[in-house]
């Protein structure tokens, strides 16, 4: 039987998807879930076609809204978040195949040909032999489509400093100012900058800032409005916002979610 059809997500354990041959793919309807932090002995690419998946790697946050996806290597722990509703695909490559994958983490575009294909190695009946057309060239292009996407910056380093504990605690809540944060903390603001810029390769105003962006795109893709998104991260007027986000992103909020 096809396995287009949403299944629940107890049919396919987070620690051991089951592998026909050399792949296995899923179509999943995912609501309000939380995986915690649990690892493959495959590689997974995952991507929604609806919705907005968030993924913890490591000290990575990453964020998938629609048209991208995420290519984790084998036995790399992940935690899987999503708020309200995705469609999401999700195809586990064994250890051979993975080996001729990235072997970091990253986030890509989802073109139409990649979707095409997923949707047609999820399509493929149980008992699939995987080395037979039409499904090894669906494979070969799948990989080829991998390693070629274009990257997307949609990626957040998070400090491991313990004194920052209480700011990666709370992902979703806005990040305060630097000096609010150094008040709170008990560190002088010029730590703090030392400390982001040793763990994260960014002062923290520019970590901020990217804060601000995942967390408007995240927003936006999950069908909040300009105004709420604007009011939520912090900004004076939905133009604030406007101007912001294409400044960093390169289009407006609308063209953004066209496209």
């Amino acid at each position: 039987m096809p396995r287009i059809e949403a299944i629940d997500r107890s049919a396919v354990p987070a620690d051991t998807p089951v592998l026909s041959g050399k792949v296995a793919a899923f179509a999943m309807l995912v609501s309000d879930d939380d995986t915690d932090f649990h690892e493959h002995a495959q590689g997974q690419f995952c991507f929604a076609r609806l919705g907005c998946t968030r993924f913890i790697v490591g000290d990575l946050l990453c964020l998938l809204p629609p048209s991208r996806g995420v290519w984790i290597p084998p036995n790399i722990p992940h935690r899987t978040v999503v708020r309200g509703s995705a469609d999401v695909r999700l195809v586990f490559f064994d250890e051979q195949i993975s080996a001729q994958l990235p072997q970091q983490v990253c986030v890509m575009d989802v073109s139409p040909l990649m979707e095409a294909v997923v949707e047609a190695l999820v399509m493929a009946p149980p008992e699939q032999d995987w080395e037979q057309p039409p499904f090894d060239h669906l494979i070969a292009l799948s990989l080829h489509e991998i390693q070629e996407s274009p990257r997307q910056p949609m990626m957040l380093p998070m400090p491991r400093d313990r004194r920052l504990a209480p700011l990666t605690a709370q992902p979703d809540v806005l990040p305060p100012e630097l000096a609010e944060l150094a008040n709170h903390v008990g560190a002088t603001g010029k730590t703090i900058g030392r400390i982001f810029q040793r763990e994260t390769g960014m002062s923290y105003q520019q970590w901020r800032q990217q804060w601000r962006v995942l967390r408007g795109v995240e927003l936006l893709a999950t069908g909040r409005p300009v105004s709420h998104t604007a009011a939520e991260l912090g900004f004076a007027s939905d133009s604030a916002f406007i101007s912001f986000f294409k400044q960093m992103i390169g289009c407006t909020p609308g063209a953004y979610l066209k496209s």
